[in-house]
């Protein structure tokens, strides 16, 4: 019997149409508690210049390194691009070739592979592509938090 608790996070990070412009991220970590109640934590933090795969692999880490205790994940996100990283075995991959891509170049965002690997270590995730704006009101809700972080963000830097 598996005794490990089962939570399930969405993702979606947003760099608001322009890589080197604002961005946010956000995160929704739904659990139920031993008693059956279920819970909701949200995370939502904006970033003055980043990219928006960069977003989307630190909506992941930071969902997985808020859990406390070993649990059964399911993570689901817009970005396939995170998806096929861990689902097509692109890290593996990477990490025999020496954090390099297929044409030999670097790898973009080897320290954030790196620290989702080592966040994912004791828990069981598995990881779904959940297509963005189609409606799906968990992939619009994490939508909404990581855009109101890259509003912040932008009215902050312009002051």
């Amino acid at each position: 019997m598996d005794t490990k608790p089962h939570v399930k996070i969405y993702t979606d990070g947003a760099a608001r149409g322009n890589p080197n412009g604002p961005g946010g991220y956000g995160v929704i970590l739904q659990y139920k508690d031993a008693g059956g109640t279920l819970h909701e934590k949200e995370f939502s933090e904006g970033f003055n210049v980043t990219s928006n795969n960069r977003m989307e692999l630190l909506a992941a880490i930071v969902g997985l390194e808020a859990l406390n205790r070993p649990c059964t994940v399911d993570l689901y996100s817009d970005s396939q691009y995170l998806i096929k990283a861990f689902n097509e075995h692109w890290i593996e991959n990477w990490i025999r070739r020496g954090w390099k891509t297929s044409t030999k170049e670097p790898v973009k965002n080897q320290d954030l592979w790196e620290r989702l690997l080592k966040a994912k270590e004791s828990h069981d995730v598995t990881f779904h592509w959940v297509k963005g704006h189609d409606g799906h009101p968990e992939n619009e809700r994490c939508d909404a938090l990581a855009t109101s972080a890259a509003d912040r963000m932008k009215e902050k830097k312009n002051g």
